[in-house]
């Protein structure tokens, strides 16, 4: 059960990281400053760096925690299922959760406004795809792991987590530069990216 003190740690956390994502957003993470952030809750410069290693941290905590919670989703999936399967059942069928996460820290709006953030701000966007190469690699470990496989000598963990971070990648792109703002938008759209993926990959793509 949480503790008086680990209840109001937790929610001076949840308020300097709602009030970072609402000025990145709004007036820009480069022209954001730690003090700004800090003096929006009412706390101490110091206060904040008990939270946050900076303002990368806090940028990426929320996606941090989704990125956790997938993880987690891939490594309960039943053995039986084939990687790429494994992989795309654990997105579409653990979205709830992912959803979940998210709305447990900050507004799910604020998360995908911020998401937008991240792809227009060329730091952000760095450390992003730095972020997910290291989470492609988690990934691969835990598919080699399920099929009983060495990752380093098997090519085929990296090669199935690459093909779809690449589909998450394109389909990232894509919904960053549509109209459409939902967050259904987001799996529907990565769910019909990873059905075409055999049939991309394998398939003759030339009409008679």
């Amino acid at each position: 059960m949480e503790t008086l003190r680990e209840r109001k740690k937790r929610r001076t956390r949840e308020a300097l990281l709602r009030a970072a994502l609402e000025l990145f957003t709004t007036q820009g993470y480069e022209q954001t400053t730690i003090d700004e952030i800090a003096e929006a809750v009412d706390v101490s410069q110091r206060t904040f760096f008990r939270y946050f290693a900076g303002k990368e941290d806090a940028a990426f905590a929320v996606q941090a925690m989704t990125e956790e919670a997938f993880v987690a989703a891939v490594r309960a999936r039943p053995p039986h299922e084939a990687p790429m399967k494994a992989l795309r059942q654990a997105f579409l069928e653990g979205w709830d959760t992912i959803r979940e996460t998210v709305e447990s820290v900050v507004p799910v709006e604020l998360h995908l406004r911020m998401y937008r953030s991240i792809e227009s701000t060329p730091a952000l966007l760095a450390a992003h795809l730095r972020r997910s190469a290291a989470t492609e690699e988690t990934l691969a470990r835990v598919l080699a792991e399920r099929e009983g496989v060495d990752v380093d000598a098997d090519p085929r963990p990296r090669l199935a987590v690459a093909v779809f971070g690449g589909v998450i990648r394109v389909t990232e792109r894509h919904w960053c530069t549509s109209e459409d703002f939902g967050l259904e938008s987001i799996r529907m759209l990565t769910a019909t990216y990873l059905d075409q993926v055999g049939s991309a990959l394998t398939g003759n793509w030339r009409t008679s």
